[in-house]
């Protein structure tokens, strides 16, 4: 089992969702999060005056899925989040070594 990590932009959050629920993936937490990349931020004008946002708002979204679905999932979240510019976002793939549905007990792929 993996665990997908994907940070995107919060205006791309329907895209992505569509995009996995199409690849058959279902089950996801969402959460507000802020940060920067390369871009570091980008400098924005009110009434006259310059000032830098170097954190910017994004979205971080989890996903357990069966190794056999890693591929299908990482494909819809890049074709959902993509907008061809900078910031668009990252996927990280972590391993998972258990899971427990705590209402019935199941475990590992059962539980997902």
């Amino acid at each position: 089992m993996k665990m997908l990590r994907a940070i995107i932009r919060p205006h791309k959050l329907q895209d992505v969702k569509n995009a996995l629920a199409d690849a058959g993936i279902e089950g996801l937490t969402v959460m507000e999060v802020r940060g920067h990349g390369r871009q570091k931020g980008h400098v924005e004008r009110y009434r006259g005056s310059e000032y830098t946002i170097d954190l910017l708002s994004k979205l971080e979204i989890e996903t357990v899925i069966p190794d056999a679905s890693v591929e299908a999932a990482v494909g819809a979240i890049s074709n959902g989040a993509t907008t061809g510019e900078i910031g668009d976002g990252k996927i990280f793939i972590v391993p998972v070594e258990e899971v427990v549905r705590i209402r019935t007990g199941e475990r590992d792929e059962d539980a997902l």
